[in-house]
């Protein structure tokens, strides 16, 4: 089993900054895709940042020039650094890897972590 913890929401005003952190844990055997998704109440859940095994990077463009999302290989664990934050960011942050075991890939969810950005 793979398990996923998330840290680092909260409450933050606009223009703000917060860091999510999501450690993975347990039989781990390469994480090739790292992802940070979103889901907004009443909305569906959408992709925010993801980062591959050799580094490369995408973002949703609504969050481009101001995510950044990172990875430390040796702690299995990704980064979402939020600035700017506007309040459409609000939502629920989901961690996203996939473990790839031989031919065979497995994708893993986090708890969800609850970003509000308000005044």
């Amino acid at each position: 089993q793979v398990q996923l913890v998330e840290s680092g929401g909260g409450l933050v005003q606009p223009g703000g900054s917060l860091r999510l952190s999501c450690a993975a844990s347990g039989n781990i055997f390469s994480i090739r895709v790292m992802a940070w998704y979103r889901q907004a109440p009443g909305k569906q859940r959408e992709l925010v940042a993801i980062t591959f095994s050799d580094a490369s990077t995408n973002y949703a463009d609504s969050v481009k020039g101001r995510f950044t999302i990172s990875r430390d290989n040796a702690k299995n664990t990704v980064y979402l650094q939020m600035n700017s934050l506007k309040p459409e960011d609000t939502a629920v942050y989901y961690c996203n890897i996939k473990d790839r075991r031989g031919l065979r890939e497995y994708a893993y969810w986090g708890q969800g972590t609850q970003v509000t950005v308000s005044s």
